[in-house]
C-alpha cells in the first residue's frame, strides 16, 4: 500500500516503472511470436476458414482485459494503492503464461481454446494494472517533466519488444518449442513483484493537490476537449498496436522474412527516439508532434502493405516507427498536462480507449485476412489443399489486404490535430499579445 509519510526514492520508483513497462513490452513480443503457432496448432484445427479471425479475437481479448483494468483500476488506484496494483499485474502475467502453456499440452478442443483465452485475458489484466499504476506514478513524481518522463518510461515498452522478439527468433532458429516463449514472461514479473514489495509509493497528483474524488469525476463533464482526445486515442492506439501484434503473421508472408524482425527493428528505433520527445515537443508542441506522427504512421502503414522485399519493408517500417513512436505517451502527457484535476481517472480512460480500439480492430483484420485468403484460393476446399509457394502467395495477398485496411486510421486524425494545433497557437499568440500590452502600460 502507498505510504504518505515514508520517504520516496524517485530513482527506485522510476526503475520499477521502467521494469513494469518492459514487462508488458516483453508480453507484446511474446504474443506476436506465438501468434502463428496458436493459429497453426490450435485454430486451424478448429476452423480453418475462420482461423485468422479466431486468432484476432484471442489476441484482442488481451486488450479487453487491458482496457477493463484501466477503466476500473484507474478510478480505484487511489483506494487500492499503486503497490497493490503492480503486484496484481505481476500475478496476472505469471498465471496467464501458465494457462497458455497448459493449453498447449492438451488435445486441441474447446478446453484448450478457452485456456488460451483465459491466459491472454489475465496478461491483459496485468498489462492494464501496470498502466493504471505507472502512468500516474510518473506524473506525480515529475509534474514539470511529464512529456519527457512519460516518453522515457514508455521507451521501455519497445525495449521489452526487442528482447522478447530476439529471443523468439533465437528459439525458432534452435527449434525450441514455441511454448518456451511464455516462460520469459515469468522472470521479470517476479523481479518486479520483489522490488515493488520493498518500495514506498507516492500519492497521485490529484490527491496531492487536494482535489476531491467527486471533483475528479466532475472534471469529465467540465472538459469537453478531453473527450476529443479520448476519441483520438482510439486511432493512435490502432495505428501503433494492431499492426505490431499482427506483424509476425502477416509481414512474414509479404516480404519472405520473419515479420518479428521488423517489429524488433522498429522497437529499437522507438526506444532511442522516445528519449528525445521532450525537445521535440517543445519545438513543435505536443499536439504538433501528434500531427506529424499521424502523417508518418499513415504513409508507413501503406508502404508496409505494398512492400515486396526485406529492404522495402525495413524502409516502410522506419517511416511507420517514426510515426507511432510518440503517440501513446504523448497522448497521455497531453491529457495529464491539460487536465491535472482529472488525475488517474482520465489517464485510465485514455488507456481504456486504446485497449478497446485494438479489441475491435484485431478481429476485423483477421476477418479481412480470412475473406481475402478464401477469395484468392477460390474456396475453403481449395485453400485446404494448397501448400508451398501457392499457399504463400494466397496468404501474401490476404496480408496486404489486412494491412491496407489500417492505413486509413491515422489519416482521420490529421484534420483533428490540425484544428487543435491551430487553436493552441491562436490562444498562445493572444496570451503573448496581452502580456506585451500589459508590460507597455
Amino acid at each position: 500500500m502507498s505510504s504518505v509519510h515514508a520517504p520516496l526514492d524517485r530513482a527506485r520508483l522510476f526503475l520499477i516503472g521502467n521494469l513494469s513497462i518492459f514487462m508488458i513490452g516483453l508480453g507484446f513480443a511474446v504474443r506476436a511470436n506465438i501468434a502463428p503457432n496458436l493459429q497453426a496448432d490450435i485454430y486451424d484445427h478448429i476452423d480453418l476458414a475462420r482461423s485468422a479471425a479466431m486468432l484476432g479475437e484471442a489476441l484482442g481479448i488481451t486488450f479487453t482485459g487491458f482496457a477493463l483494468t484501466l477503466l476500473f483500476g484507474s478510478a480505484l488506484v487511489d483506494l487500492i494503492g499503486m503497490k497493490r496494483m503492480l503486484l496484481l499485474s505481476a500475478l496476472g502475467y505469471v498465471l496467464g503464461a501458465v494457462l497458455i502453456i497448459m493449453a498447449a499440452l492438451l488435445p486441441v478442443d474447446g478446453l484448450a481454446a478457452n485456456l488460451v483465452l483465459a491466459g491472454l485475458l489475465l496478461t491483459g489484466l496485468g498489462w492494464g494494472a501496470v498502466e493504471a499504476a505507472s502512468n500516474p506514478m510518473i506524473a506525480a513524481l515529475y509534474p514539470d517533466e511529464k512529456t519527457s518522463r512519460l516518453n522515457i518510461l514508455h521507451a521501455w515498452w519497445p525495449a521489452g519488444i526487442v528482447v522478447g522478439g530476439l529471443l523468439g527468433v533465437l528459439f525458432s532458429y534452435l527449434n525450441i518449442p514455441w511454448q518456451v516463449n511464455l516462460f520469459i514472461l515469468i522472470i521479470p514479473a517476479l523481479v518486479m513483484a520483489w522490488l515493488v514489495s520493498r518500495a514506498s509509493f507516492p500519492e497521485t497528483e490529484r490527491v496531492a493537490a487536494g482535489v476531491g474524488y467527486g471533483d475528479m469525476f466532475k472534471e469529465l463533464l467540465r472538459q469537453p476537449l478531453f473527450w476529443l482526445f479520448w476519441l483520438c486515442m482510439w486511432g493512435t492506439a490502432a495505428a501503433e498496436l494492431a499492426p505490431g501484434q499482427w506483424v509476425n503473421l502477416a509481414l512474414s508472408r509479404i516480404v519472405g522474412m520473419q515479420g518479428i524482425l521488423l517489429l524488433v527493428y522498429v522497437s529499437a528505433l522507438m526506444f532511442v527516439m522516445r528519449h528525445f520527445a521532450g525537445p521535440l515537443a517543445k519545438r513543435l508542441s505536443a499536439v504538433g508532434l501528434l500531427w506529424l506522427s499521424s502523417l508518418l504512421a499513415a504513409v508507413g502503414l501503406y508502404l508496409l502493405s505494398i512492400a515486396e522485399s526485406p529492404a522495402a519493408a525495413f524502409g516502410a517500417a522506419t517511416v511507420w516507427g517514426m510515426g507511432v513512436c510518440y503517440m501513446w505517451p504523448t497522448m497521455l502527457a497531453t491529457v495529464s498536462e491539460r487536465f491535472p484535476k482529472g488525475g488517474a481517472l482520465m489517464l485510465g480512460l485514455m488507456g481504456f480507449a486504446g485497449g478497446m480500439a485494438i479489441q475491435f480492430l484485431l478481429p476485423k483484420m483477421g476477418e479481412i485476412f480470412d475473406q481475402a485468403k478464401v477469395e484468392a484460393a477460390g474456396s475453403v476446399e481449395l485453400l485446404a489443399g494448397l501448400s508451398g509457394a501457392e499457399l504463400d502467395e494466397v496468404l501474401r495477398y490476404a496480408s496486404v489486404e489486412s494491412f491496407q485496411s489500417v492505413a486509413v486510421v491515422p489519416l482521420l486524425l490529421i484534420p483533428i490535430f490540425t484544428v487543435i494545433w491551430l487553436r493552441d497557437r491562436t490562444v498562445k499568440r493572444g496570451v503573448e499579445q496581452d502580456r506585451l500590452s500589459s508590460s507597455r502600460v
